[in-house]
């Protein structure tokens, strides 16, 4: 790789250090190409991606940036996955691992927040964006339903006590 090749790298690993959500740091030694492949389709699927870097490089790429913290977990065989959803990369990175013995999460960061491994499998427990958007609509729904609900319920009793009183009224 010549000197430009680098910068570009350097450049593309500080936009994704700076707009990431989360980045997840795991070893990867051991792990074969298909399986890296279901790597990338399960971040791809999660809103998020892996990414596989020099650590020197990518060391370079996290001077002054909010995940700085993470420069110590860059050694060996390193991979990052990273999404702009605080949760995604670390539920993607937590899943893959359950499922091979070759990955291993080392830590993360959380914006200027730095993860160890508990951390990250904490991270990976909470609910995504959109679980908590569905949730907050489902809190909001409801009472608007219920007001909804209370509102038409008189106009109903109403009409039908009309409807019986014109009946009795037709009757006799």
């Amino acid at each position: 790789m010549d000197r430009a090749q680098k910068e570009k790298v350097v450049e593309e690993l500080g936009q994704i250090f700076e707009s990431s959500g989360v980045v997840v740091v795991s070893h990867y030694a051991g792990l074969t190409v298909a399986e890296m492949q279901d790597l990338r389709s399960r971040a791809r699927e999660a809103g998020g991606a892996v990414r596989v870097a020099k650590n020197r490089l990518a060391k370079i790429a996290l001077d002054g940036k909010p995940c700085e913290s993470i420069a110590n977990l860059l050694t060996g065989m390193t991979v990052l996955t990273y999404s702009e959803d605080p949760v995604a990369a670390a539920k993607v990175a937590e899943d893959f691992a359950k499922d091979n013995k070759n990955f291993e999460i080392l830590g993360g960061a959380m914006g200027e927040n730095a993860l160890d491994r508990k951390g990250v499998e904490t991270v990976s427990k909470m609910p995504s964006r959109e679980e908590l958007i569905a949730s907050i609509v489902g809190c909001i729904g409801a009472p608007a339903s219920n007001i909804a609900g209370a509102i038409g319920a008189p106009a109903s009793n109403i009409a039908s006590i009309l409807s019986t009183i014109e009946e009795k009224a037709e009757a006799a």
